[in-house]
């Protein structure tokens, strides 16, 4: 009877310690989930978190610098039928640790944004931290990461401030709840998701970390050149200053060895052409001064231009290359390139506007070939060049192949004909277009910013066929026969071309080689100021 009277006390105790730590537990457990309720699983205690637009307004007056993201947080519940986004039982899910591990690494993504109350979500991830921030505000703050994260890597600049700046190409439109679900099905596209981002950024993003290496590692040498009594250098010249480039170009990757000789051989030309093609120099084998200033531009100007031109990358619909066919024009390489069925079919040189009359970044769908056309000179033109022409000499429109046309002047087809024997037609309001030159000189220019807007071709001929090709109404020789420059000849596409003008001031090719071209409108340093001044790098 003893026995069991002691056994039984000692089950009685069991009992009551076992309860007594339970309900203490589960005291802590609601101590530190405030505004939450628990539900005993198997033994785990799960948050039923309680959300709503009630208790997102609360939220945001505790943290207002979080504000600008509550309609997308909110519109985020609505969704998720304000369910808990972040909770996996009782712990923060493996995707909202694999997502705060992207936020700290922003920086490899071009971005220096950093988010407010970041201290707070460090904290969350801390066991270190005694003092736990409520379940809610737990929820909330890394709903607000995730928004602050997408926004910043996914979107970029808004819309509207694009627009402020000159960039009239098509923006993409996301959804942050899609693009949730699609990232929490498969957290590996927080690496790569080519549905979410232009394919260059990522080329971009290669190059970005390759160029950050050769800075970490002090790389980049200053070549030194008696600047005053410098004379070019060309093959088989020798010095110090070769030495220097030839480990630069093996440094940068346009020569495979550094083979240390200061003799300018050919090993040392080949590569210097492969850096001349990177930056759309002319190819020849002479450096001049101007080529040694540009190696000994800072390399953080480069990591710099590489991280603009990833925020460029991230305006333009991710779906933009797997068209069947458009033409892309980049104004700061003056190069031109038309693609169908994923291949580069045609790349030729052109030239864009001057700096007072820069061609406008936009797009637009190709609906004609005009062969030897008429060319309408635009009425700021007449006044602002023709007029005084005119008054001066009776017989100057006579003289260029011009005449009246209902008060309008306009110049004959011709091979004189100032857009050549062939324009390329979009209609925009800008009233830009790409068309043929018989300048062609002009082309041997590196930079090359001469027209009033329009884009002149170098290869607009061959452009035309390359349109055509598929085209039974259209072979060669009818081209060849309406370029003649007798008369205006229309060709009315029966498919219309996608054509987008562009600004790119590095560009990776698909083999991986980077391309740096020169800032010829001044947009670099206004973007530069618009995401990395001191004013918006924290938000």
């Amino acid at each position: 009877m003893r026995n069991f009277t002691s056994l039984s006390v000692i089950i009685a105790v069991s009992f009551l310690i076992f309860s007594f730590e339970s309900s203490a537990k589960n005291i802590h457990i609601k101590n530190k989930i405030t505004e939450s309720k628990n539900i005993l699983v198997d033994n785990y205690y799960v948050s039923n978190v309680v959300i709503n637009a009630e208790s997102i307004n609360e939220f945001y007056k505790k943290y207002p610098k979080l504000k600008k993201y509550q309609n997308d947080v909110l519109d985020l519940y609505k969704k998720k039928e304000f369910k808990s986004i972040w909770y996996d039982d009782k712990n923060i899910s493996e995707f909202g640790s694999l997502l705060y591990q992207k936020v700290r690494q922003l920086n490899e993504q071009g971005i220096k944004a950093t988010m407010p109350y970041r201290d707070l979500i460090d904290d969350i991830f801390n066991e270190n931290v005694t003092e736990d921030l409520s379940q809610i505000d737990t929820e909330l703050l890394l709903s607000n990461m995730y928004v602050f994260y997408a926004s910043n890597v996914y979107s970029g600049v808004d819309p509207v401030t694009l627009k402020k700046i000159g960039w009239f190409l098509p923006t993409k439109s996301i959804s942050y709840t899609k693009i949730l679900d699609s990232l929490m099905v498969d957290p590996d596209r927080l690496n790569k998701d080519e549905n979410l981002l232009f394919g260059q950024y990522y080329k971009l993003k290669a190059v970005l970390k390759k160029y950050r290496t050769i800075e970490k590692n002090n790389l980049w040498k200053k070549i030194e050149i008696d600047s005053a009594n410098y004379k070019d250098l060309k093959p088989f010249d020798s010095g110090v200053a070769v030495k220097q480039i030839r480990e630069r170009l093996f440094v940068v990757g346009d020569l495979a060895q550094d083979s240390k000789r200061d003799v300018y051989d050919e090993e040392m030309m080949a590569g210097v052409l492969k850096y001349k093609k990177r930056y759309g120099l002319k190819l020849n084998y002479t450096l001049t001064k101007e080529h040694i200033d540009q190696m000994n531009e800072p390399i953080g100007k480069r990591i710099k231009t590489i991280m603009l031109n990833m925020e460029r990358c991230r305006w333009i619909p991710a779906n933009l290359a797997q068209a069947n066919e458009y033409i892309m024009v980049n104004i700061p390489s003056f190069r031109l390139v038309y693609v169908k069925n994923g291949k580069y079919d045609l790349v030729t040189d052109v030239f864009v506007g001057t700096r007072m009359t820069e061609t406008v970044i936009f797009s637009g769908m190709m609906d004609r070939i005009v062969f030897s056309p008429y060319w309408y000179v635009p009425q700021s033109i007449v006044k602002n060049e023709l007029k005084s022409k005119i008054a001066e000499d009776k017989n100057y429109l006579a003289d260029h192949n011009m005449e009246w046309n209902g008060g309008n002047v306009r110049q004959k087809p011709g091979p004189k004909n100032s857009l050549g024997l062939v324009k390329f037609m979009f209609p925009n309001a800008n009233d830009i277009y790409l068309h043929d030159t018989p300048a062609q000189s002009l082309f041997d220019f590196e930079k090359r910013i001469f027209s009033h807007g329009c884009i002149n071709v170098k290869g607009a001929k061959d452009l035309a066929i390359e349109i055509l090709k598929d085209d039974p109404d259209w072979p060669v020789s009818k081209i060849d026969s309406a370029m003649s420059g007798e008369k205006e000849t229309t060709c009315k596409l029966k498919n219309k071309i996608p054509i987008y003008i562009g600004y790119f001031t590095a560009w990776v090719s698909d083999d991986g080689e980077i391309g740096f071209y020169p800032d010829v409108y001044d947009r670099d340093p206004q973007l530069d100021k618009l995401l990395y001044s001191d004013a918006v790098a924290a938000k």
